[in-house]
């Protein structure tokens, strides 16, 4: 049986301790936005550093691409199959092509909450993430950009990802 933990502090003050807490760089960001996102040496910084890391993702002339807005980083087919990756497809036929690899990904443009590939719940920035009574499987998103003071979830993605460990 897996343990979902729940934080019930202030934003200010978590120190998020316990082995089932999924902790996720967005982009590669460990202490802040950075001009390196999607960059796949900044991503592989990050999983080197421990963390697990939310990538954009492209798929364009049969040809995988990291970028947020544009596919802007060539990355090869093996890199998709790292460890550690929850791969944002940034379009329908990217996920499309995605789902032919067993990986964790998902597609959302401002849905409150998307399931993603392996079953997690991916929510949107300022999206509830449930009653703080019930453990749930979801992943809270940019925490930073809100004054969440209460956390039920399994993992965090963000961008200060290092003020969580």
């Amino acid at each position: 049986m897996v343990h979902f933990p729940t934080i019930n502090i202030p934003y200010d003050a978590i120190k998020i301790q316990g082995e089932n807490m999924i902790l996720i760089s967005h982009r590669g960001n460990l202490e802040g936005k950075s001009k390196l996102e999607n960059d796949p040496t900044y991503i592989l910084k990050a999983i080197s550093e421990g963390y697990d890391c939310e990538i954009d993702l492209h798929y364009s002339e049969n040809k995988w691409f990291l970028g947020h807005d544009v596919p802007q980083y060539e990355i090869s087919e093996g890199f998709l199959l790292l460890n550690n990756l929850w791969l944002h497809a940034k379009t329908i036929i990217t996920l499309h092509e995605l789902m032919k690899f067993d990986v964790n990904c998902f597609y959302h443009e401002k849905d409150s909450c998307v399931l993603t590939s392996k079953g997690y719940i991916w929510t949107y920035p300022s999206c509830s993430l449930g009653h703080k009574d019930i453990k749930n499987n979801s992943i809270c998103v940019l925490p930073e950009l809100y004054n969440y003071e209460e956390f039920n979830c399994i993992g965090i993605c963000s961008d200060f990802i290092k003020k969580y460990k």
